[in-house]
């Protein structure tokens, strides 16, 4: 029996990253530049797994003896996405950045879109999602006109307001977009918008959806499922890895959700059979979503307390031998006048529930360590890329 969770607290960097100048990034810390802004946080269970050893984090000190071996991450992929990110944490390294459109889409990329959708398009430029919806939502409504934007990452927004576009005819026209985007302008991701309410009072609904590309071979997920291997999604994650590898998806609209539905899973896996070998994944998105991409270090403040509250209900339940993964995607830093992803460090975590003082596990050299950790915990093959460092954690659980 072998059980293994992955969290992925979305856009929480620290810092760090030698390269972040050439990404515009210089200075980004999300944890440390948040945490200093709202006058620290109050985060004892992240604190006691070793969070404040791995960075400079106001109100989370470091401790003698963390519970969790813990490090932090280089990014060697090209990109600060969602996508590069989750992809190489599975092993698939991006040596070409995806695309991405300062100054908008190109003519011909909406003259296209318009032919096979048959709807006209309104803005066509980077923007917050938010900002551009109040901007063109009185004219989207008018003239039912799309709403097409991008932002420093690679994506195809589409916003639609669900008088104009049902759901369904929203996600079909997001489906012909992530079709009609190839090379040389394959984006990362497409991305569904639907939103809601009247003038001035606009509000987007839960029901985005991400139409990522199909991952490259040497993705982790699919050898784990050759190897007996049940991999299980909660929230973006089937999205992100358009569903390879993944054998079954919950759906989540925010963390609350998320964290409800990790506690939920992991009880009917413990009362399961006994012989179940299982990986569950499951991405934070409100830290990004909500917090990053708005400039709100506040609102990361509270969310990543409620999440410690949730860890110190959780982190009890977990059966010996059992292995905790917290880390991030990319950084997205709320102190920044930048409303987009940074290009950071990010940590991780390592807890092996029933085992002694964590490690410190350096600065690990790319992401796919952890999907290299996850090959070795799980005896699957091993990955043509990343450093296990399991190890690590089964020499803290001797000593």
């Amino acid at each position: 029996m072998s059980r293994a969770i992955m969290i992925i607290l979305d856009g929480l960097g620290v810092g760090g990253a030698p390269d972040a100048a050439e990404y515009g990034d210089a200075g980004s810390d999300t944890l440390g530049n948040m945490a200093k802004h709202v006058g620290g946080v109050n985060t004892p269970h992240l604190g006691l797994l070793g969070l404040g050893n791995v960075s400079k984090i106001q109100g989370i000190p470091p401790v003698p003896e963390p519970s969790a071996s813990y490090g932090r991450m280089e990014e060697v992929s090209a990109g600060k996405d969602s996508t590069t990110g989750h992809w190489e944490l599975m092993g698939i390294v991006i040596n070409e950045p995806f695309p991405t459109y300062p100054t908008g889409f190109p003519d011909e990329v909406i003259e296209e879109f318009t032919r096979l959708t048959g709807y006209g398009v309104l803005g066509n430029k980077p923007a917050s999602g938010t900002a551009i919806m109040e901007e063109l939502g009185d004219e989207h409504l008018h003239t039912g006109k799309l709403i097409v934007y991008t932002s420093a990452d690679s994506v195809f927004q589409i916003a639609a307001h669900d008088q104009v576009c049902s759901l369904e005819e929203l996600y079909r026209v997001c489906g012909i977009a992530r079709k009609m985007l190839v090379p040389p302008n394959q984006v990362s991701r497409v991305i569904a918008r639907p939103f809601s309410g009247p003038s001035g009072g606009f509000f987007r609904t839960v029901y985005r959806h991400d139409y990522s590309l199909d991952p490259p071979s040497g993705l982790l997920l699919p050898t784990l499922q050759e190897h007996g291997v049940r991999v299980l999604a909660i929230g973006k994650i089937n999205d992100l890895y358009s569903g390879c590898g993944i054998d079954e998806a919950l759906v989540s609209r925010d963390n609350a959700q998320g964290m409800e539905e990790l506690g939920n899973l992991y009880l009917e896996l413990t009362e399961g059979s006994a012989d179940d070998q299982t990986l569950i994944l499951i991405n934070l998105v409100d830290f990004d979503m909500l917090w990053g991409h708005r400039n709100d270090p506040a609102g990361m403040k509270r969310g990543l307390e409620e999440f410690d509250r949730w860890l110190g209900d959780f982190l009890p339940r977990l059966i010996p031998g059992d292995l905790l993964l917290l880390t991030a995607d990319h950084g997205n830093d709320p102190t920044t006048p930048s409303t987009d992803h940074s290009r950071e460090h990010v940590p991780i975590l390592a807890y092996l529930a029933g085992s002694g003082t964590g490690a410190n596990l350096g600065v690990r050299k790319g992401f796919m360590d952890v999907a290299a950790t996850l090959a070795e915990y799980f005896e699957a093959p091993r990955l043509a890329r990343g450093r296990s460092f399991l190890g690590d954690l089964k020499e803290s659980d001797s000593t």
